[in-house]
């Protein structure tokens, strides 16, 4: 008896301290070190998308990028890639088109995917739109054509992830995007650790909802959001498939725009948004975070795409800076690709 209580408190034991160990530390980054991902979302968008990635990691500290295979603009990436094939360059998975007077469609093809298309032929414009009209299979199909094309032009990517998040809408959805980078051994972006930047961002956007349906009360504490439970609980079974999980997940970057009705100068924008990501890498914790940005160069066309240039090339610009690369350097922070981390969560699978 005296034996088996020794043998369950050492087995207590361990199984707490791998449950308290970050995944960052699972993967052999040193303990209570912040290791990031500075990575750019929706290349082969545009010209300018493009533009605006190369600039940011040939000239700053962006070192992580992911492609919408859909777009008009991805040969000419991909060209790009060709002459440099060591860029750890993904797919951004695209179920959506959300811009009005610049669509695309899925890749699979109407037949294939009806519940993909809106009437224009093009992906749906919101995430909602799909969850309404398609299923997981027509889902799976376009995640696979997307895939293809990219294997088809030469490339294989370090790593999936999801445009607007449409992957990690439902359920079924998140299974089909785990079955996929399971099967083709392929990483999958999911935060299943800590999750503490990912917690704020959805209790800010509780918050929001409360305030505007007049429900909040001062001091109210806000639960745990659901999602970082259900993700928590699924990290372990993305672990267990032989791939990389990320401890969280920093995606508000989107957001920092310079308040509404203002204009900034280039240098201004800069300041502005590089002390925004000083700030977000102050108030990450220890683990492996993936920090997504959209970093794009605009031309006198984007604005006929988005208003959103100002604030994706503030993103080029705080990448570019060099007060953040000193900064990063100063901290100790480890920066990581996706590359890198198949590698190592590899070498634990021998």
């Amino acid at each position: 008896m005296k034996y088996l209580c020794i043998f369950l408190t050492i087995l207590f034991t361990a199984n707490y301290m791998h449950a308290q160990s970050t995944y960052a530390e699972r993967l052999g980054f040193p303990k209570g070190k912040k290791v990031i991902i500075l990575h750019i979302d929706d290349v082969g968008m545009s010209y300018d998308s493009n533009l605006g990635a190369i600039k940011a990691m040939e000239e700053g500290v962006a070192n992580s990028l992911s492609i919408m295979m859909p777009c008009a603009w991805v040969p000419g990436f991909m060209q790009y890639l060709k002459a440099h094939p060591e860029v750890d360059a993904g797919l951004h998975l695209t179920l959506t088109s959300e811009w009005d007077g610049y669509r695309w469609g899925p890749l699979a093809g109407k037949p294939a995917v009806p519940g993909l298309v809106d009437p224009q032929w093009a992906l749906w414009p919101s995430v909602r739109q799909v969850v309404e009209h398609a299923t997981p299979d027509e889902v799976e199909r376009e995640i696979r054509a997307q895939l293809q094309r990219s294997r088809d032009m030469g490339w294989e990517p370090t790593h999936l992830d999801s445009h607007m998040g449409t992957l990690f809408a439902t359920p079924a959805f998140l299974e089909r995007y785990i079955k996929v980078g399971a099967e083709e051994g392929i990483p999958v972006m999911f935060p299943g650790g800590h999750c503490h930047a990912l917690t704020t961002q959805l209790q800010e956007e509780m918050l929001q909802q409360l305030k505007a349906h007049g429900k909040y009360q001062e001091g109210m504490e806000l639960p745990l959001p659901p999602q970082v439970v259900q993700a928590r609980q699924m990290g372990g079974q993305v672990w267990a498939a032989g791939l990389p999980v990320l401890d969280d997940l920093h995606n508000s970057s989107y957001g920092w725009r310079p308040p509404q009705g203002t204009t900034l100068t280039k240098a201004e924008l800069q300041e502005m948004k590089t002390q925004k990501y000083i700030q977000a890498l102050k108030d990450l914790k220890p683990g492996l975070t993936m920090v997504i940005m959209h970093c794009t160069a605009p031309t006198e066309v984007f604005p006929y795409i988005s208003d959103s240039g100002p604030s994706r090339e503030g993103d080029m610009l705080a990448m570019m800076d060099p007060r953040l690369r000193a900064f990063i350097e100063q901290e100790g922070i480890i920066l990581t690709t996706w590359r890198e981390l198949k590698i190592r969560r590899d070498k634990l699978k021998e």
